[in-house]
């Protein structure tokens, strides 16, 4: 058990450095095309690059943030559900790791539609769409597993993992 956390915790980190790598992307292609304004060449598809680095750097951090905190939770209800909190808690993840999948399933086949048909970007880079979908397909499948992880940690040990790197403010400094 103690590989399979190991293991699971190090693929949302990987995937927290993927999404890191993506924004230092992003900073790069805006830079270049400050560049190439200012010398004045084109830098086409800049735009479209930087839009599919935005899309692949938030769906690689989706499950890292997940097992860090740092997605909304509903903190308030479940705290004002007193004894019946992990109730709540199961409900909660129930219903992510059911969205999650499902947004996962259909990633996956829309990536699988744009190859077969081989789709193309409307702008002037025309890039196969299927590559910048394919850090959406993988970024949701991590997040389904990220949820099925929490979920069955929440039944079976009674705790779903989550860590927070932010200090509780009840609890002061």
């Amino acid at each position: 058990m103690k590989l399979l956390r190991r293991t699971l915790d190090t693929a949302y980190l990987i995937g927290g450095v993927i999404a890191s790598f993506f924004l230092i992307a992003i900073l790069v292609i805006i830079v270049l095309q400050m560049l190439a304004r200012w010398t004045g060449q084109v830098f086409p598809g800049a735009t479209d690059y930087a839009g599919y680095c935005m899309a692949a750097a938030s769906f690689f951090a989706f499950a890292y943030a997940l097992n860090h905190g740092a997605h909304i939770r509903v903190s308030i209800l479940l705290t004002a559900l007193g004894r019946h909190r992990k109730w709540g808690e199961i409900w909660c993840f129930g219903i992510g790791t059911a969205i999650s999948t499902w947004f996962a399933w259909y990633a996956i086949r829309g990536n699988q539609i744009s190859l077969r048909f081989n789709e193309l970007s409307q702008g002037l880079d025309a890039t196969p769409i299927w590559i910048p979908q394919l850090s959406m397909s993988i970024g949701t499948v991590l997040l389904a597993v990220a949820f099925w992880d929490h979920l069955i940690r929440l039944i079976v040990t009674g705790s779903h993992g989550i860590t927070t790197d932010l200090v509780d403010q009840s609890q002061g400094e």
